[in-house]
C-alpha cells in the first residue's frame, strides 16, 4: 500500500508520542500542515517567528525531557530558527527540526528563496556547526529511517538538536507504507551506559579519604533526571554541593548541604569553599567560563592541587578545562545509582560533618541578611532584589521560571531560592536574549498544572514580543514579568564601568530614558497587561495573575544596578587591564 509522505510523516510522529509541533508555515511545508490538520493526537502551535518556535520547543523539551519537534520553511525560516536551535544545542536539549527545502528537480537552478550564492541545494549546511547531525532527504524511500535515526540521536548520549531537511517535492510523493511500519517496530527505550563497581569503589574510597571533598553539579544532572540520586548520595557522605548556573535547582536551596552557584556571579564564601576542596566530584558540567571565573585559579577552582573526579555522558568534556584524576563516561542517573550502592556498602553509617553544615547554614543566614535592605526596599523604580523577593513570596513552591539574560538570570541564580529540582530554565551556553518569553510558553504547554513565569528584561522582551499572538491564539497562560530598566542593563553597566558611557545600550528619546507601554501592547493583543507604578503594587499583581490563569504581562520599572559579584570574568582585563573593575550602576 502507498500513501503520501506527508501523511506517513504525521503517522510516524503520532506513533512516537509527539503531541505538539512548533513552527511556522511556508510554501515548502504546507503539505505537512495539511496532513497535521487531520491528526487527532498532535497540536500544531503556530508562531509568528521561527525563533519563537524554536525557543518554545526548547522550553517544551526541558519540561518533558523528550525531543521536541520544530517545523520550518526553507532559507529565511531556517535562518530565523537558527538562534533558538543553537541555544538548545549548547544546553544539550533534544530537538528534531524538520524543514522544507527547494524541490529536487530545481537543484542548481537557484529557485525562489534558496540560499544559493556560493552553493547549490545546501541550505542544511547552515546547521552543521551546532546540530548533532544534519540530513537532507534526497530519496523518498530513505525518509522513514532518517526520521528514526534523528529521534534516537537527538535523545541519546549528550542530547541535542538534529536537522531533517526535506525537499518540498518529497513531502508530496508517495511511499510504501511498509517502510514506515518497519521503523515503527524499533524500540523507543535505549539502555544508557552505567558505571562498573570497580570504578565506583575507587571514587567512593577517594571521597571517603578526602579531607575537604565537594560535589560540583551542572545541568547534566537535570537532563539525566538524577536529582533524587544526587541528593541521596550527598546526604550519605554529607558532601557540600556547589553548582553551575545550569545546575541551579539540582538540590533545593533550603537543603542543608547546598552551597550555591560558583564563579563570576558566585559569592566569596562559595568560591572559597571550592578553592579549598582537596577533591571535587564534577557531575554533568563542562566547567564553563563564567562558572569558573575564567578558569583563573585565584578566584574559584584551583586544579591542581585540588583533584578532580569528572563524570559526564560526553567524553569530550572530561578533562577539557581541568585535568581529571579520575574520569568516567556514564549516564548520571545510572552512575549515581551505582555510587550510592557502593557507598552504602563501604560506609553504611554514612559520614557526618556537623561543623561544615553549621558553617554553611550560618552563611546562608548571613547572605539573606546582607540583601535584606534591598529585598525590602520601597524604592521606585524597584530594586531587582525586591522584585525577586516578591516573586518568591507570590509563587508556589513548585512553580517554574524561564529567564532571559541579565539580572533576571544572574541575580536569580545567586539570590532566588529554588525549592523543586529542575524548575529553572535558563539559556546557559548561548546566553540568548529573547529565550525566556517563548521558552516559558513551551514549558507551560507541557506543564499545564504548574504556574510558569517568564522573568525577562525589557531588552530580552523586545526581541520576541510576537509571543503574545501565539499565547492568545493558543490560550497559553504564562505570566511575563518584565524587569524594565529602559536599557540593555547589564551591558550598560559594563560599558559605564570601563568607558564612562552608556552609548548604544540605553533606550532614549530626546535625552530621556524611554520605554514603550508594554502593558498597553499586551492589551492590544487581547492579553491582560499590568503596569507597576510603586513597589507595593507588584505582589498583589503577581497574586492576581496567578489567580486569573490567563496570559498576563506585568511591566515593572527597575533600577539598573549590577548583580553583586565576588568572582571574576577576564573580559574585564581586556577592557581595563589590572584595575579589577566590573559593572557599575547607571542610575
Amino acid at each position: 500500500m502507498k500513501d503520501l509522505v506527508s501523511n506517513q510523516l504525521v503517522r510516524y510522529l503520532e506513533a512516537r508520542g509527539v503531541e505538539h509541533i512548533f513552527g511556522l508555515c511556508g510554501h515548502t511545508n504546507i503539505a505537512v500542515l495539511a496532513a497535521l490538520e487531520k491528526s487527532k493526537k498532535i497540536t500544531f502551535v503556530n508562531s509568528r517567528h521561527e525563533q519563537i518556535a524554536a525557543h518554545m520547543a526548547d522550553g517544551y523539551a526541558r519540561a518533558t525531557k523528550k525531543a521536541s519537534v520544530v517545523l520550518s520553511h526553507l532559507s529565511p525560516g531556517l535562518t530565523n530558527a537558527c538562534t533558538g536551535v543553537a541555544n538548545a544545542s549548547l544546553d544539550s536539549i533534544p530537538m528534531v527540526v524538520i524543514a522544507g527545502d527547494v524541490p529536487t528537480h530545481y537543484y542548481g537552478k537557484h529557485p525562489h528563496q534558496e540560499v544559493n550564492l556560493h552553493a547549490d541545494a545546501s541550505q542544511c549546511e547552515i546547521y552543521r556547526p551546532f546540530c548533532k547531525r544534519v540530513w537532507r532527504v534526497d530519496s523518498v524511500h530513505l525518509i522513514p529511517e532518517i526520521l528514526e535515526k534523528a529521534f534516537i540521536l537527538a535523545e541519546s548520549g549528550r542530547p541535542g538538536p538534529v536537522l531533517v531537511d526535506v525537499p518540498m517535492d518529497i513531502f508530496s510523493k508517495e511511499i510504501d507504507v511498509e517502510l514506515f511500519d518497519r521503523v515503527l517496530k524499533n524500540t523507543r527505550q535505549l539502555a544508557k551506559p552505567s558505571m562498573d563497581d570497580e570504578t565506583a569503589e575507587k571514587i567512593v574510597k577517594q571521597l571517603l579519604a578526602a579531607k575537604t571533598p565537594l560535589m560540583y553539579v551542572g545541568g547534566g544532572i537535570m537532563l539525566a533526571d538524577a536529582t533524587t540520586e544526587l541528593r541521596e548520595f550527598a546526604e550519605l557522605l554529607q558532601l557540600p554541593v556547589a553548582h553551575t548556573l545550569m545546575g541551579k535547582g539540582a538540590l533545593p536551596d533550603d537543603h542543608p548541604l547546598i552551597l550555591g552557584m560558583t564563579g563570576f556571579w558566585g559569592t566569596k564564601f562559595i568560591n572559597e569553599k571550592c578553592k579549598a576542596a582537596d577533591w571535587i566530584i564534577g557531575l554533568g558540567t563542562r566547567f564553563s567560563e563564567a562558572d569558573c571565573s575564567s578558569w583563573e585559579a585565584e578566584y574559584t577552582f584551583n586544579f591542581p592541587p585540588t583533584q578532580l573526579i569528572h563524570i559526564d555522558i560526553d567524553p569530550a568534556e572530561i578533562g577539557r578545562n581541568y585535568p581529571a584524576a579520575i574520569g568516567a563516561v556514564a549516564d548520571l542517573k545510572q552512575a549515581l545509582t551505582v555510587l550510592l550502592r557502593v557507598a552504602k556498602k563501604l560506609c553504611p553509617q554514612g559520614v557526618k560533618r556537623p561543623e561544615l553544615v553549621a558553617e554553611m547554614a550560618a552563611n546562608r543566614v548571613s547572605f539573606v541578611e546582607s540583601n535584606k535592605e534591598w529585598a525590602e526596599s520601597s524604592d521606585f523604580p524597584m530594586t531587582p532584589q525586591r522584585i525577586l523577593a516578591d516573586l518568591r513570596q507570590a509563587l508556589p513552591r513548585d512553580s517554574y521560571i524561564c529567564t532571559d539574560v541579565g539580572w533576571n538570570k544572574n541575580g536569580l541564580a545567586q539570590q532566588y531560592p529554588v525549592y523543586e529540582p529542575g524548575t529553572i530554565f535558563t539559556p546557559g551556553g548561548f546566553a540568548t536574549m529573547g529565550f525566556g518569553s517563548p521558552a516559558a510558553m513551551g514549558a507551560k504547554i507541557a506543564l499545564k498544572d504548574k504556574v510558569v513565569v517568564a522573568l525577562v528584561g525589557d531588552g530580552g522582551w523586545g526581541q520576541n514580543p510576537a509571543v503574545l499572538a501565539t499565547a492568545k491564539e493558543s490560550d497559553i497562560p504564562v505570566i511575563w514579568v518584565i524587569m524594565n530598566n529602559h536599557a540593555f542593563g547589564t551591558i550598560a553597566g559594563l560599558e559605564k564601568a570601563h568607558y564612562d558611557t552608556t552609548f548604544g545600550t540605553v533606550f532614549e528619546v530626546d535625552g530621556e530614558t524611554y520605554s514603550p507601554d508594554y502593558a498597553a501592547i499586551a492589551r492590544a493583543y487581547g492579553i491582560e497587561g499590568i503596569t507597576i507604578n510603586q513597589a507595593d503594587e507588584l505582589l498583589p499583581a503577581l497574586q492576581k495573575a496567578i489567580a486569573l490563569k490567563k496570559p498576563v504581562v506585568i511591566d515593572v520599572y527597575m533600577k539598573n544596578i549590577p548583580t553583586p559579584t565576588a568572582g571574576h570574568w577576564n573580559i574585564m582585563d581586556i577592557y581595563s587591564p589590572g584595575k579589577k573593575v566590573h559593572h557599575v550602576s547607571t542610575d
